[in-house]
């Protein structure tokens, strides 16, 4: 399986930002035009960005849908934008502001019916279906809410829908520079063989990004390591 270093940009007021353990009150703001962070991952020869509307997350809603615009309208990058997407409409504004996929996760958990309806209705293939996990449970709305669904079964359910790509966060570890959550990632291609799974959370350097490549790892999404400059990314870009 082909691996994608994946960069991220979060987004709260229109600006690029991180977290820590997924807590807006810890945030910090690296810079606030997100489109001259993408040219620069671009430029690097990057090729995919994980967009991630943190305001939308909280709200429910799409907000930040203009940053999507701008950066599809002036980079050639393969985008997948999330936080907030609960409708139909939510889906619409995502593509027609230049998304190639779709990123969900509280909906795929509170509203499955409604997530069905979307695959049936865009294709599965336009969807990047995200397990923000806590002890191998899944929380929502932005890590807000804990539940008690279990990641593998989550996993299987909607493999089973022909869901292609997916990604799994250790909110324990994201934002915290400890290292990605490799028992768990280990465990899940494990059961589950030739599932597409990006790692997300907890990447410090290079020598991380290639044991997920080596374990099996499909992609890994990578934020406070290259904001922090601990990852180079024209070294990045070379695991392409």
């Amino acid at each position: 399986m082909a691996f994608t270093p994946i960069p991220a940009i979060d987004i709260i007021d229109g600006k690029c930002v991180r977290l820590t353990k997924g807590d807006y009150q810890q945030k910090k703001v690296y810079n606030e035009h997100p489109l001259e962070v993408a040219l620069m991952f671009e430029d690097a020869g990057i090729t995919r960005l994980h967009l991630v509307d943190l305001d939308g997350a909280k709200a429910g809603s799409v907000k930040n849908w203009k940053v999507l615009e701008s950066i599809a309208g002036k980079t050639n990058l393969i985008i997948d934008f999330g936080g907030g997407i609960k409708s139909v409409n939510d889906v619409h504004v995502v593509f027609n502001s230049g998304a190639a996929l779709a990123t969900v996760g509280s909906m795929a958990v509170k509203n499955a019916d409604l997530f069905e309806m979307l695959l049936l209705q865009f294709g599965p293939e336009k969807f990047l279906l995200g397990a923000d996990v806590k002890d191998e449970k899944i929380a929502i709305h932005g890590w807000l809410e804990q539940t008690g669904v279990n990641l593998l079964d989550f996993l299987r359910q909607y493999r089973t829908k022909g869901v292609q790509q997916f990604f799994c966060t250790d909110i324990a570890r994201d934002g915290m520079m400890m290292g990605p959550s490799t028992d768990l990632y280990k465990k899940i291609l494990d059961q589950q063989k030739d599932i597409h799974l990006i790692a997300s959370g907890g990447i410090r350097h290079m020598e991380d990004v290639v044991e997920m490549k080596e374990i099996g790892m499909a992609g890994a999404i990578i934020g406070k390591a290259i904001y922090e400059g601990k990852i180079d990314l024209k070294e990045l870009a070379k695991m392409i």
